[in-house]
Order: C-alpha cells, then sequence, then structure tokens
C-alpha cells in the first residue's frame, strides 16, 4: 500500500505543487511552488501539508512517524539542491518555519528564521561567510523568535536585556551593536531562559526542527488566529501548513536587504509598483517597526521616509529584476500581489507571493482597471470582491491613524464610526442635536420610541440585543453606525452614568463606536468620509449585468427611500408602518385610539391618523416614482405605543380626561408576557378591523393623489403574521372592500396587489393553502427564525456565542440564513406555494435579505427579490451577482 504523502518538495529543479493546490499546501506553499514552476529565483523547500496538521490534533498533537519519516528524506534533497547541509560544521543549512494557511492570515501564525544554529553551527556561518557579526546577529534573533514562538517564553525580559546593553553601549539601533556585543547577548540569552522556565535552550537541530512544525500547528490554534478566523469567517476545519525553506540572509550586510512590496497601491488601487524595505536587515524587521523602512522607489515616500535612499537607488540591479518579477507576478495570478524578498550580496530572493490586502475603494479601482488592461474578465472582476468589504465604502470610518483607547466590545450591528458626547434617552438625545451637540444615544436597548434619539444620534450604543435588535435593524436602515449587546456596560438611568470595568461616564463625556468591528472606544475619534467613485458605479453596473435576483430595500421614510434608490434599489420591499405612528405630531392619536372604549372612538382617532398616513405614502410613491412599494400593515402590540414616562402620561389623562391612574391600569390591562406570540400582527387587524381599513384608506388615496401628480405607484399591501388561511382571507376580502369603495368614490383606480408576510412556521407549512389568496408571498425572516427556533433574538446574543463557538450551529442564525432548518420551510413555502399560484411573486424582507451567503440561498431556490436596509443594497446587488456566476 503506497503511504500518504504528507510532504511536498518546492524548488526550480524539484517541484510537487502548484497554485491550484492551496487546500493541501496553504496558501503560502502553493504559490511558492507555483513559482518554482515559473523559475523565479525562490529558496528551495518544503511544505508540510494542511492534512498533517489535521492529523497532529486528531493524535493528541503528536507528528506521526510517517510524516517524520517524509520530513527527514525532505531535508536531505533540501540539502542537495542548496549545496550545504542540516546542523553541519563547515557549511550548515539553516531554515526558515512559516505557517502557510489555505486563506491569508497576516500575523496571525508565528514564524521562526535561522533555526539550525548552535554554538557550533553558528561558528561554521561566521567562518563560511567570513562575517561574524552576521552569523552571532542571526543566532540572537533565532533564540528570540523560538523561545517565543516554540517555548511560549515571555521574550520581553530578552528585549529589555537588548535595550539595557544598547544603552550601555551608547548606541540606538541593533545594527550598531558589535560581533562581540550580540556574542555576549546569546549567553545571556540562553541564562534568561534556562533560569526563567527551567529548560535548556535545544541546540540539535533536528529537535528545533520538530518542535517549530508542531509549534506552527498548534499555533493555529492560538486565540489571535481563532478570533481572525471568526471576524473572517474561515472555517476552523482547514489547518495550517508548515513551509520549511532554506534561508537566504538579508543581514549580511550593506549588499544585503529584505522588503515588501505590492504590484499596485493598496489603499488607492493607482497601478504603481509600492513597497518598503531595509538594508541589512531580517524580514520581520520591516513590519515590526524597530527601524524605519526605507521606500523602495520615489513613490513609496512618505513624510518619515522621505529623506532615505530608495532601493532603485541603492540597488539598481536588484531593483529592475524585482519591477520585472512583480510585473510577470501580477500577470500569473491576474490580481495584486503582496511579495516578500530578500537580497543577499544583491541577488534578488522571492520568498512569498499571495493576493495583497486592500482598502474596498483600491479592490474596486483595481478590479475596473484590470477588466479594462484585459488582464481579468468581468465575472472574474465580480467574483473576487467580498460584498463585505462594500460596507468600508457607504460609511465613514476611523482614521486608521488615530490612537484609541478601546473600553469596552460589543456586536458590530450597523457599520461606520460614529463619535459624540453621551446622551442616555432619546428626548435628550434630540435636545442636545438641536443645541448642535454631536450624540452618542446610549441605551440597555432601544424600542420603536426611541426613533427620535436614534434620528438625533451619530451613532446607538446598546447593552442589550443582537444583531437583529431594533436598535440594529433600525441603525441599519437610517446608515448610522450601531454597537449592540456590549454586556460589559453598566447604564444607569437614574445617576446618568455609564461604567466600564469600575470607571464612570455621564453625560458630557464623549464616546466613539466603531459599528464595523462593535468597539467602544473612550474620547472623540477622528473619521474619514465615504467616497463613491466613478469605478464603483462602473462596478455595479457589471454585478448587475449578471444578477438575476432584483433588489428592494427596507425604508420607511423618504429620506432612507431616497437613499436606497440612489444605491440602485428596484422598490421598497418592506415599509414598516408602525415607525411613523411614533411622530410627535401624531402620538397622542394613536394613544387615544388605544384607550377607546368603542368603535366610534377608535375610528375618530383613526380619522385623525388617516391624514398623517397618507402623506407619509405620498413621499415614499414619490421617490420611488415607477417602483414598486411593499406596506406592512400595523405589526407591534399595542403596548408598544403606551407612555412610558410620568411626562407622557399626564400628557395622555389630561388629552383624554382621565385620571393618571386609569393610564396605568390601561397599560398593565395590555400587557403581555410573551408580546412577540402575542396580540399582534394580523390578530389585531381581526380584532379592530378599523386599524387596517384606515391604513388601506391612506394607501389607496395617497396612490390615487401622486397618480394625478403623474407619478407612476404600484402598491403592495402586506398584511403580517398569517398563521391560518381564514386570517388572510377575511383581511384581504376587507382590504379590497375598502379599495373598490375608494375608487368608486373618486371615479378611479390604480393596480395593487395584496400579499402576506410569511414568518411563522405554520404559515410556510401551509403556504399550499395560503397562496391561492396572496399575489405575493414575502419571508420575514427575522421571526421565522425566532419561531423555528424558539429564540428571541434580543435575548439569544447572550448565549449564541457560544453554540457558534462549540460548533452547534455554523453562524448566528439571526445574522446568516439557517438553511438547512429555516431554509427548509422558505423552500417549501416557495414551491408550495408557486404549485398553487404560479403567478405569484416571493421575495425576503428579513435582515437576511442583505447578507451575502443568505442571498445566495436566496437565488437557488427561486426567490424574485431580496429586501435590505438602504445601506446594504449595494451588498445586496453584488451577493446577487456572484450568487448568479457561482450557479451557472
Amino acid at each position: 500500500m503506497t503511504a500518504k504523502k504528507w510532504v511536498y518538495i518546492f524548488s526550480d529543479k524539484h517541484n510537487e505543487g502548484n497554485k491550484d493546490m492551496k487546500g493541501l499546501l496553504g496558501g503560502k506553499g502553493a504559490n511558492l511552488a507555483e513559482m518554482c514552476a515559473l523559475k523565479l529565483p525562490v529558496p528551495p523547500g518544503f511544505t508540510v501539508t494542511t492534512e498533517a496538521c489535521l492529523d497532529y490534533e486528531k493524535v493528541g498533537r503528536k507528528i506521526n512517524d510517517e510524516i517524520r519519516e517524509q520530513v527527514t528524506k525532505a531535508v536531505k534533497t533540501v540539502e542537495e539542491l542548496a549545496g550545504k547541509k542540516f546542523g553541519d560544521l563547515e557549511n550548515p543549512l539553516l531554515f526558515s518555519v512559516r505557517s502557510g494557511a489555505r486563506a491569508s492570515m497576516p500575523g496571525m501564525m508565528d514564524t521562526v528564521l535561522n533555526l539550525g544554529l548552535n554554538d557550533q553551527t553558528v561558528l561554521a556561518l561566521a567562518k563560511k561567510t567570513n562575517n561574524e557579526r552576521f552569523a552571532w546577529d542571526s543566532y540572537r534573533r533565532f533564540i528570540q523568535m523560538y523561545a517565543n514562538v516554540v517555548m511560549d517564553f515571555n521574550v520581553s525580559l530578552l528585549e529589555a536585556t537588548m535595550e539595557d546593553l544598547k544603552e550601555a553601549r551608547g548606541v540606538h539601533e541593533d545594527t550598531e551593536l558589535t560581533a562581540a556585543d550580540l556574542r555576549e547577548l546569546v549567553t545571556v540569552f540562553k541564562k534568561i531562559i534556562m533560569e526563567e522556565s527551567g529548560e535548556t535552550f535545544p541546540t540539535d537541530p533536528m529537535e528545533q526542527l520538530w518542535r517549530a512544525v508542531a509549534a506552527v500547528f498548534d499555533s493555529w490554534n492560538n486565540p489571535r488566529a481563532i478570533k481572525y478566523r471568526q471576524i473572517y469567517d474561515i472555517p476552523h476545519t482547514w489547518g495550517t501548513a508548515v513551509n520549511v525553506q532554506s534561508m537566504v540572509f538579508g543581514n549580511m550586510g550593506n549588499e544585503c536587504a529584505t522588503g515588501v512590496c505590492f504590484t499596485r497601491d493598496p489603499s488607492t488601487g493607482r497601478a504603481v509598483f509600492f513597497g518598503e524595505y531595509l538594508i541589512n536587515a531580517q524580514g520581520e524587521d520591516v513590519v515590526a517597526g524597530i527601524r524605519t523602512p526605507q521606500p523602495i522607489n520615489d513613490f513609496s515616500k512618505n513624510d518619515s521616509n522621505k529623506n532615505l535612499k530608495t532601493l532603485e537607488e541603492a540597488m539598481p540591479k536588484a531593483f529592475a529584476e524585482l519591477t520585472e518579477t512583480y510585473k510577470k507576478l501580477e500577470r500569473h495570478y491576474k490580481d495584486m500581489q503582496d511579495i516578500e524578498f530578500t537580497i543577499e550580496n544583491n541577488k534578488l530572493y522571492i520568498l512569498q507571493t499571495r493576493n495583497g490586502k486592500r482598502t474596498a475603494a483600491a479592490a474596486i479601482k483595481i478590479a475596473v482597471d484590470q477588466v479594462n488592461e484585459g488582464i481579468v474578465s468581468k465575472e472574474e472582476a465580480i467574483l473576487r470582491i467580498s460584498p463585505e468589504d462594500l460596507n468600508q465604502l457607504l460609511h465613514p470610518r476611523l482614521d486608521p491613524k488615530a490612537k484609541k483607547n478601546v473600553i469596552a466590545k460589543g456586536l458590530p450591528a450597523s457599520p461606520g464610526a460614529g463619535a459624540g458626547t453621551i446622551a442616555f434617552s432619546s428626548e435628550r438625545a434630540h435636545t442636545l442635536a438641536e443645541e448642535g451637540f454631536k450624540v452618542i444615544l446610549v441605551r440597555q436597548e432601544t424600542s420603536p420610541e426611541d426613533i427620535a434619539g436614534m434620528v438625533a444620534s451619530q451613532g446607538i450604543l446598546t447593552a442589550r440585543g443582537g444583531m437583529t435588535s431594533h436598535a440594529a435593524v433600525v441603525a441599519r436602515g437610517m446608515g448610522k453606525p450601531c454597537v449592540a449587546g456590549c454586556g460589559s456596560l453598566i447604564i444607569d438611568y437614574t445617576q446618568g452614568t455609564l461604567t466600564v470595568d469600575g470607571k464612570k461616564y455621564k453625560e458630557g463625556d464623549s464616546l466613539t463606536i466603531d459599528g464595523g468591528t462593535g468597539e467602544v472606544i473612550e474620547g472623540i475619534i477622528p473619521t474619514i468620509d465615504a467616497a463613491i467613485s466613478d469605478d464603483f458605479a462602473i462596478y455595479m453596473g457589471w454585478a448587475d449585468e449578471f444578477r438575476k435576483l432584483r433588489v428592494r430595500t427596507n425604508a420607511d421614510t423618504p429620506e432612507d427611500s431616497k437613499v436606497a434608490v440612489q444605491f440602485g434599489a428596484e422598490g421598497i420591499g418592506l415599509c414598516r408602518t408602525e415607525h411613523m405612528f411614533f411622530e410627535k405630531s401624531r402620538i397622542l392619536a394613536v394613544r387615544e385610539m388605544i384607550f377607546a372604549n368603542t368603535v366610534k372612538e377608535r375610528e375618530l382617532a383613526l380619522a385623525k391618523i388617516l391624514p398623517f398616513q397618507r402623506e407619509d405614502f405620498i413621499g415614499l410613491f414619490t421617490v420611488l416614482n415607477g417602483l414598486p412599494v411593499n406596506i406592512r400593515l400595523l405589526d407591534p402590540p399595542l403596548h408598544e405605543f403606551l407612555p412610558h414616562t410620568i411626562e407622557d402620561k399626564k400628557e395622555l389623562a389630561d388629552s383624554l380626561g382621565l385620571d393618571l391612574k386609569v393610564i396605568e391600569q390601561r397599560g398593565e390591562g395590555l400587557h403581555e408576557f410573551n408580546p412577540m406570540l402575542g396580540h399582534r400582527g394580523c390578530r389585531l387587524g381581526i380584532t379592530f378591523p378599523e386599524i387596517y381599513r384606515m391604513q388601506v384608506q391612506a394607501i389607496t388615496e395617497a396612490a390615487l393623489i401622486c397618480q394625478d401628480n403623474g407619478i407612476k405607484v404600484y402598491p403592495e399591501i402586506m398584511i403580517p403574521l398569517i398563521a391560518v388561511e381564514g386570517e388572510l382571507t377575511i383581511l384581504k376580502d376587507d382590504a379590497i372592500r375598502e379599495i373598490e369603495r375608494i375608487f368608486k368614490e373618486k371615479g378611479k383606480s390604480i393596480k395593487y396587489k395584496v400579499g402576506t408576510m410569511i414568518e411563522l412556521p405554520r404559515a410556510a407549512i401551509m403556504a399550499g393553502q395560503i397562496a391561492p389568496h396572496a399575489e405575493f408571498f414575502s419571508f420575514g425572516t427575522n421571526d421565522l427564525t425566532q419561531t423555528t427556533f424558539g429564540l428571541s433574538r434580543d435575548d439569544a446574543g447572550k448565549f449564541l456565542p457560544d453554540y457558534v463557538a462549540k460548533g452547534l450551529v455554523q453562524y448566528d442564525p439571526f445574522v446568516s440564513l439557517d438553511q438547512e432548518g429555516v431554509g427548509f420551510l422558505i423552500k417549501h413555502a416557495v414551491s408550495e406555494g408557486k404549485k398553487a399560484n404560479p403567478n405569484m411573486h416571493v421575495g425576503i424582507c428579513g435582515e437576511h435579505g442583505g447578507e451575502p451567503k443568505s442571498i445566495e440561498f436566496c437565488h437557488k431556490v427561486g426567490l424574485d427579490y431580496v429586501s435590505c436596509s438602504p445601506y446594504r443594497v449595494p451588498i445586496a446587488r453584488l451577493s446577487a451577482a456572484q450568487a448568479a456566476l457561482k450557479n451557472k
């Protein structure tokens, strides 16, 4: 039986991998093999596969004998290729040991350089290179890295020792220490390690190698790596490869250097060669900030390095070769490359290439430019960019150069950055904003009555709630940053204080929130405004060419609707009418309606609300001229509209001529133990049909007025929370009767549709019976997820992260659609609904309508459209295009 292959050689003479083997060799290993195939100057080495990492974990963190045998054989092969021997006392071969996962994880995994040095091989290296200082410098670097990465030693003790020595010698730079100084450091380093850890620093090169390989495998599960994978949605099951490569040295003297370069500017995307390097240094120095890196060319100059010599000036031959190499690599990989290089005695070596990290603005420009340059097709350009990266373009963001003191972290509920003075109530936020202050609204959680304060604020911060909490949903709709579910905040409304880790903040103190990361930062941090380029418009136009799904928006105001249309929305998929009820000018009439004892009294109160509602809909229809507008009739339970403050209760009591006690008793009477499953949605319409009748009247009259003004109107009336067929038939018949009454009265008509929101499992299961009575289905996946899982979205944030961490669910189901459970119901409802009523259209209006994986699911099951908050419309358009291209 043939042994499993765990180790792959890479070199220009003996090469066993290629760029398509990222799953097995990791990104770095696959690219090293590919560059060898291109005959680029890559030092030879070998890659231990990701499968070996998984095997190591599986068998109790041990390297099996088969892997050991293949690694030993690979070392011999590299010795032959390099013309040196590992551990040799005359011409020693040294290795770098680097991790390399399938996806790039910069700075997350650990590296060891100069492996193979000990008290004997360092002398051989000094003699062979005739450079004693270089040999001892390499040795002290190796001890520092190895102690840190492999022995888990607190290297700050070693760094402090080195700083003390530099001070004693009266020097500032590491490069100013002599060979004797470095030899002394090595002795002291080993002594400190022994005293502090009780462990002797290993001297056998093969032992050093085995422990380094194991350390890279272990680093796959270090806290930094796990956190990075969680943030960027990288599976924990991939494992990392280990790349063992023969060392080349940038620290042998002034004819040596090391650096990092990009084939285009990663900040702007401009087609210019960009990078930094250091003479007489090793790779880690460039990114460690120990010395100021030098620019590789004039374009790479900035305020800190503008007076330093460029690589082009210092080493023109090596620079010319690097220029030729970067062009070759970008043409080959068809993308902007991030390249690491070393120059040893004026000879260039390429140590790594990968698709470079870039800002969203740069990503768009590079994609558009490369299509225009004939490097990639439109399809390739569309598939290249992560839809979520577009968030950077649509919201202000924190200045990355600014210093920040992060005091807490919550959920990144709505992207963007906002800063201002703390306000603990909606009223106070509104007042402060009117006085000219920028405000951050800080609440335990928000409710619909906080809308005015949310509008007035720069951002919203809540201690409770999840990614689909009221604060999160409304903030995303407004395009405002929001950090939700920040459990470390202690908010005391009575005292007007916010306490974090024992420190109190009060109104007047300033906070900054980053809705893209969930960070809460002390003080005011400067922001960078969002900017939309011509390239963005071109790129999104290409996306529209490929997508099949239409994209609507969830919007309740003309302002939000206008933003969404500018971002390419093709209609409104959800207008929540309850948000309109909280306007100061009408909330009193709404409360009068709730306190009415008879139908007559209720109709009188509703008559006061009617003109407001009519104007609301005129505003929406005007902005959406020619596009469909889906309006959900009143959904939340009535108690949400009741007054909570004593002042508001008194105002209502005076208005109705009632005693304050009666107001409080009515509030208690409307209280429900589980309002999410209580007297809400269509149940209100069944009990109080006059409420829905008023809303239908307002919609119809607004539509006719707009039509008279030359505006094309396509209203869709949506009845929420249907569970049984009869609820829809009764309420639809009521609506049609009211519409026909108005048509007859006005002597004119419009086209309209009446349909329902599918947000209860029973409705999804019985879709075949409900569909003949509906002209459309719209899946309310927020509530459908709640009712399928039996979870409260506002409380689940306390424990769902543990479920994700333990692998019980792959993603938070309120963030990314549960395709197995909730998805099964949607798929069933679409199939049965369209069988029963082929003419109906189907869409989704929950928050999942703006999430890329959920959008791909919607494409696969045959939905007609997705609907999302205005600022996620471009993300949905790109996701829909990618879904169409991936599922051709």
